[in-house]
């Protein structure tokens, strides 16, 4: 297969219920209300990363939409993602720029230079695997270290709701809510409103929460003054990116995690579907590299495939990449909407938490998932080392840090299984050569 040989992607099939593949698709109003969840899910993150970088998180959405448009033609439709800003790039934009973490980043030109660097490295990464393949790339991530990476994703996130998004007992009170609403939607109903059970869960438990803090005083009222002053229409400011060899080398290395976040993604992907997608890791590193440095040439941040968008997947059982689709025109129209992105930044912060604790719950057990349907068998200490020891670094937020560089859990945990897997490998086939000289 020739490195640019896209063109082998075929309509996607109507289908009218089940478990719906990445080539296949629900009548088109139903594809499109997936699309608006798959928004509201990766949302919360992709404004909040551009926020805590001084970027117009606005920006941010307009081009996380323009991102996923160029990550789906570049995979040929093939990868259901949506691409989203990477927060693996808040700390080392910060050292790059001197931001201190409050208004407009003075300095965002030098962090969108290191970005679109980074980008094309990325990509260079991405037309490596697309010469040579994947199995160079199955051979260092067998099953083991795939469950466990994927799983880490997931465990990794979870102190931000638990610990983040809830101020008070009141507030502790509402995720629960909110999860258990989720759940029930999941269990009790059917049809669409099944499949829409994030959506659906987020909408009733921010109702609820408006009943018992506007009318009933029990907490922090909800506040939508910022969504009645926004304005309905306004075109996203633009930014030129600076080149800085100083910059550059601080932000350049991210393209670990970017990798090993995508990885994971179609690891993940591929145990949910049954379908084999490591054919298209090349495709999926050079669409994300491209996505990158686009949005990083305008002011945008850098983008990366998003875990609570495999959440939302392995809950709904839709992988159909025309939802996806759908999502980025929505992200294009909003992204020129200040008032949208003000109504969803209304949204109950302890309510966004109980939605996160599905998420990235769902998140962990697609790893674990990862293990059953391989069959990994634990009775092996080298499975059993490497699971463990990636689980407590990802989950723990292990990290190392080069220079001004910091490698955190999810990094730490993909390349230290990987390497950790290699080192028990190779010392146990070294175990068995000397067992069998004598």
């Amino acid at each position: 297969m020739g490195i640019f040989q896209w063109q082998e992607r075929s309509a996607a099939t109507l289908q009218a219920g089940g478990v719906i593949g990445p080539d296949e698709r629900l009548p088109w109003p139903q594809t499109s209300l997936m699309g608006v969840q798959h928004v509201i899910a990766m949302f919360g993150s992709t404004v909040l990363a551009p926020i805590l970088m001084g970027f117009d998180p606005n920006l941010a959405v307009f081009m996380s939409g323009i991102g996923t448009l160029i990550f789906f033609i570049i995979t040929g439709g093939k990868v259901p993602s949506y691409l989203g800003s990477s927060f693996a790039f808040i700390s080392v934009v910060i050292a790059a720029t001197g931001y201190a973490g409050k208004g407009p980043n003075a300095n965002v030109g030098l962090a969108l230079g290191g970005i679109v660097a980074c980008g094309f490295v990325y990509m260079l990464v991405g037309l490596l695997v697309q010469l040579i393949g994947t199995r160079w790339i199955e051979r260092f991530m067998p099953p083991v270290v795939t469950g466990a990476v994927v799983a880490v994703i997931g465990l990794n996130l979870a102190a931000i709701p638990v610990k983040s998004m809830a101020a008070n007992n009141f507030e502790s009170w509402m995720q629960a809510l909110t999860f258990v609403s989720v759940g029930l939607v999941a269990v009790l109903t059917r049809g669409m409103v099944q499949r829409l059970l994030i959506l659906v869960g987020l909408v009733v438990s921010s109702l609820l929460y408006g009943l018992f803090t506007n009318v009933l005083g029990w907490g922090k009222a909800v506040d939508l003054s910022g969504v009645a002053n926004a304005a309905w229409f306004g075109v996203p400011t633009f930014h030129t990116p600076v080149f800085s060899a100083h910059a550059m080398v601080l932000i350049v290395p991210v393209v670990i995690v970017l990798v090993a976040e995508n990885l994971g993604h179609i690891k993940a992907v591929t145990a949910m579907t049954g379908k084999d997608l490591d054919k298209y890791m090349g495709r999926a590193f050079i669409g994300d590299g491209v996505a990158t440095m686009v949005s990083g040439s305008v002011g945008g941040t850098g983008v990366t495939t998003y875990a609570e968008n495999i959440g939302v997947m392995a809950a709904t059982r839709i992988y159909s990449t025309a939802v996806f689709m759908c999502a980025a025109i929505l992200a294009l129209l909003l992204g020129f909407s200040p008032k949208f992105g003000a109504l969803i930044q209304a949204i109950p912060l302890p309510v966004m938490g109980g939605v996160s604790i599905v998420v990235f719950g769902l998140i962990a057990v697609a790893g674990a998932k990862i293990w059953v349907g391989n069959k990994v068998d634990f009775s092996q200490n080298k499975n059993l080392i490497v699971a463990a020891i990636t689980l407590i670094l990802g989950t723990g937020n292990f990290t190392l840090t080069f220079g001004e560089f910091k490698l955190e859990g999810i990094g730490t945990a993909t390349f230290g299984a990987i390497i950790l897997y290699a080192l028990l490998n190779l010392s146990e086939r070294d175990n068995e050569t000397k067992v069998q000289a004598h």
